[in-house]
């Protein structure tokens, strides 16, 4: 049965709604950026570019890199662009855009964030990489879908009852990244962890400007916490939404951090856009293989 067009939305010219692309214009290994101004800065390493288009904060390129198929997409900021961006993905390899149904065999994506990220351990210094093994997400997008099987319930649990999770914010979960990817990607001098998700950038990461916050200990309660001897080594805005989704939806997906910030040290990088850049050529040549 066809999807109805109040939530399978295209556009006049028959492409998904948000990022304005059509099948024909993703490749099936995709590489996610937070800033539209980083997609250029992957691509210039490209031996071509096939296509371009911006919409909004999304922009996307479609090109080859030592002869390898990549799509570039910038998702701007948060999980409920990321909740926009995974969704309209899937529907570009598992929706007929001709009938608008279904397609009886799934496309699996390889999706990889490239992005940067605070530490709030002392030993993941400034202008290291980091691989997020795991995700724990503070955002509350997960619980809008069917998703408990693919938590990790008793870490969620284990780390609310750490915090003392204030009950009016949303629920913690846990999403595991993709074994394949995060193998085909690490070597040893990357650190790997479990990568906080917040819904913003000051309060939520426990950033005081002006605002008092409702947990001023919340950072130190996080760099301390530890499940099965895992502990929660770097803050973003992204990984567990896409993690989330991605594992929903059948698709691959790790995240590559570039550490710029150490919260525990209160030291920032003298050149983030340097540590980007080696972070971006590295995952490059690691997806070139």
């Amino acid at each position: 049965m066809p999807i109805e067009a109040s939530e399978f939305i295209q556009n006049s010219d028959g492409s998904v709604y948000h990022l304005n692309l059509l099948p024909k214009h993703l490749a099936k290994t995709v590489i996610l950026v937070g800033d539209p101004n980083r997609v250029e800065r992957i691509t210039r390493h490209f031996d071509r570019v096939e296509f371009k288009l911006k919409k909004r904060e999304f922009y996307t390129q479609t090109g080859y890199y030592k002869g390898k198929r990549i799509s570039v997409i910038s998702t701007g900021i948060g999980p409920d662009n990321i909740d926009i961006v995974l969704n309209e993905l899937d529907a570009l390899v598992n929706i007929d855009f001709e009938t608008r149904e279904l397609k009886k065999e799934i496309t699996s994506l390889d999706i990889i964030r490239i992005g940067t990220s605070g530490s709030i351990q002392k030993e993941v210094p400034v202008d290291s990489f980091l691989i997020s093994e795991s995700a724990i997400g503070f955002d509350g997008l997960l619980h809008f879908y069917e998703s408990e099987h693919i938590q990790n319930s008793e870490f969620a649990d284990a780390f609310s009852q750490h915090l003392d999770w204030f009950k009016k914010k949303a629920a913690p979960y846990v999403v595991d990244g993709s074994e394949k990817l995060i193998s085909r990607m690490a070597y040893s001098r990357l650190h790997k962890g479990v990568t906080a998700t917040n819904i913003g950038f000051y309060g939520p990461q426990g950033r005081i400007l002006r605002l008092a916050l409702q947990d001023d200990k919340m950072n130190d309660k996080l760099a301390s916490f530890s499940f099965n001897n895992k502990k929660i080594t770097n803050l973003e805005m992204e990984t567990s939404a896409i993690y989330g989704l991605s594992k929903l939806l059948g698709h691959n997906a790790i995240s590559m951090n570039a550490i710029i910030a150490n919260r525990a040290a209160g030291t920032f990088s003298k050149d983030p856009k340097n540590t980007v850049d080696e972070l971006i050529q590295y995952s490059l040549e690691q997806l070139a293989k």
